[in-house]
């Protein structure tokens, strides 16, 4: 018995890809990349301002709560106070309620979430960490919406990054 090659006029057929289809079907999935890669940075920034919005309505919630309990009474206050949190870190340490004769302490969040836009540009802290609360801008109760300042009492927070959003407004302004 002799064993059967394929030969045709002398050559050995191979079974595979050439050169030229291999450099076809790069080409094509380079394209497919350079057309998917904006589309998933649009959605990756999506995500982001989905979680700035949670963030800044989860932290606004907790110091109208902060304010309220402090209207009612439970929370001490001294003449002159506006009845706001001094630091945003006091809604997650909480504050004593004066109402209860156990003095149990009054909390309005469980930890502070970070803000997701924050600058990498910002210049750290000396320790060298970043602590959710320095990640976000803190206006006063004395301070005007258009020029927000910090002061003796956390009114109000903001976003300390410049970029505008997907929706055209500053991410400073929401």
């Amino acid at each position: 018995m002799t064993s059967v090659t394929r030969e045709t006029a002398g050559f050995r057929k191979v079974d595979g890809f050439s050169y030229v289809e291999l450099v076809f079907v790069i080409a094509i999935l380079a394209l497919l990349a350079a057309v998917a890669t904006p589309y998933l940075e649009k959605n990756i920034q999506r995500k982001k301002e989905l979680e700035l919005k949670q963030n800044l309505r989860e932290i606004r919630i907790a110091i109208d709560e902060y304010k309220a309990a402090s209207d009612q009474g439970k929370v001490k206050k001294s003449i002159g106070d506006s009845g706001y949190p001094h630091h945003l870190e006091d809604l997650v340490i909480g504050v004593e309620d004066i109402t209860d004769p156990q003095k149990k302490k009054l909390r309005f969040l469980r930890r502070l979430p970070a803000d997701p836009m924050y600058p990498k540009s910002q210049p750290l802290p000396s320790n060298d960490e970043i602590m959710p609360a320095d990640t976000w801008g803190k206006r006063s109760y004395t301070s005007d919406a258009e020029n927000p300042r910090e002061g003796d009492d956390v009114y109000d927070i903001y976003s300390l990054s410049s970029v505008v959003g997907l929706n055209g407004i500053a991410y400073a302004q929401w």
